[in-house]
């Protein structure tokens, strides 16, 4: 019997107000990172951040609604189907549009078995 889990994005537990559901730990991945953020219209709010202390290389990949990134000063345009894969050491940035943005983020470490992050454990 083949194993798996299927679960709807809105019935996963979330943090941060609801902006970063733990879709690794509900799923129950192990071998990468994999999370959904939740960003309301308009919405600044999403961390500068580059991986550099920890390697992680990212993917986001826009699941509905629209915005941008600002990675390294360059501006790139958000919308349903884009996906953008930014490496360890590059500072991005999200911005949602006016409908509100939601990525599908998945990240590991080049070459390396994947370490969970408590961050994305269930409460």
């Amino acid at each position: 019997m083949p194993e798996y889990s299927a679960k709807r994005i809105e019935d996963m537990q979330a943090s941060f107000g609801g902006g970063f559901v733990k879709a690794r730990a509900e799923l129950g991945i192990s071998s990468f990172g994999v999370q959904v953020i939740r960003m309301p219209p308009n919405a600044d709010q999403y961390p500068e951040h580059a991986h550099e202390e920890d390697g992680q290389e990212e993917l986001y990949a826009v699941l509905s609604g629209s915005g941008y990134m600002d990675i390294e000063g360059e501006r790139v345009d958000l919308d349903s189907g884009t996906l953008v894969r930014v490496s360890s050491g590059t500072k991005r940035k999200a911005y949602a549009g006016p409908e509100g943005l939601t990525m599908l983020v998945v990240g590991g470490v080049p070459g390396e078995a994947y370490a969970v992050s408590a961050l994305t454990e269930l409460e």
